[in-house]
């Protein structure tokens, strides 16, 4: 039988995110309060029966991070202590996913220390997008539901009607998810060989594939400071493609990116709300932003009726 007392909170991430999932399960968003005292300790109170409830969390883990998944864990906790049934934390953004191994001596893989804080806050399961690295799935000791805002992307892409196609990947990294965007798109594939001389910052080579005289679409899981695409558009450039996109589900946009991405020679860079914009970068006139709230409310629907979420895996 499905379970149907279900009961949506969120924190101060991404509200907006949160109100339109909950427009699309014709569900209220909890009564919670979520604030800092004084002296910046976070403060959460649940004003509301959710004794055996199926309680989701809405929280991406963007700028400010430390601040945005100290609210999820606390928020947690609270669910927790409340005898919530079963607490999910839908993450539309993972934050620290990066620091996913260690890449020197005596660093740290954070995202493994991540995922045992919100399993040891209380979390029963987790639903996430488009994790920075496949792998962070295994660091949990409980469900991951992991999806991909490709559909929502692939969906924008085809309206856009361009002719000849070719799916290009930032890097070696990220050539399994722009082969599976090529596929779906019906497009070829092409690899931009770069060499990275440090953190956030990289350098394009050259390219791997045809892509001359053909539209040119640039995916990634994220975009930080804007480094690698912007250098990877301009080697596309003078490769001879055209015209130009970019399609990225995480828009973090830290340090200088807007002002390189505005200066980039993409026509269009194609991001999601899993992390809310600026007024800025909703101002500028290449960023375009496509709402996930339809695939996250349809996620949260089936797992709350026990239904199969696997075919949103794609």
């Amino acid at each position: 039988m499905p379970f149907t007392n279900i009961k949506l909170f969120t924190g101060n991430a991404n509200p907006e995110l949160a109100k339109r999932i909950c427009e699309r399960l014709h569900e209220p968003l909890g009564d919670a309060v979520v604030r800092e005292f004084s002296d910046g300790e976070i403060m959460v109170e649940i004003s509301e029966n959710i004794r055996g409830a199926d309680t989701f969390v809405i929280q991406s883990t963007c700028r400010p991070g430390n601040n945005n998944l100290m609210e999820l864990l606390i928020l947690i906790d609270a669910l927790k202590r409340a005898s919530a049934w079963r607490i999910t934390a839908v993450i539309p953004y993972f934050g620290y996913a990066r620091q996913d191994r260690k890449v020197a001596p005596r660093a740290p893989i954070t995202a493994k220390l991540v995922a045992d804080l919100i399993t040891v806050a209380g979390a029963s399961r987790v639903l996430t997008m488009d994790l920075h690295a496949g792998q962070i799935q295994g660091f949990f000791n409980i469900p991951v539901d992991h999806l991909y805002a490709s559909p929502i992307l692939l969906r924008y892409l085809k309206k856009l009607g361009f002719g000849e196609t070719v799916v290009v990947s930032p890097d070696a990294g990220g050539v399994e998810r722009a082969r599976a965007f090529a596929k779906r798109l019906g497009a070829g594939l092409a690899i931009i060989d770069k060499r990275r001389t440090g953190p956030n910052i990289s350098q394009a080579m050259n390219i791997v594939g045809d892509v001359k005289g053909k539209a040119a679409v640039v995916v990634d899981d994220m975009i930080d400071t804007g480094g690698t695409l912007v250098e990877g558009l301009k080697a596309l450039k003078k490769a001879g493609a055209g015209p130009l996109l970019a399609c990225a589900t995480h828009p973090v946009f830290s340090g200088p990116a807007l002002e390189r991405l505005k200066d980039s020679p993409a026509e269009k860079i194609i991001v999601t709300d899993s992390i809310p914009l600026s007024e800025e970068a909703l101002g500028c006139e290449k960023i375009v932003q496509l709402s996930i709230d339809e695939l996250l409310a349809e996620a949260i629907r089936r797992i709350n009726d026990n239904e199969s979420v696997s075919s949103l895996f794609v």
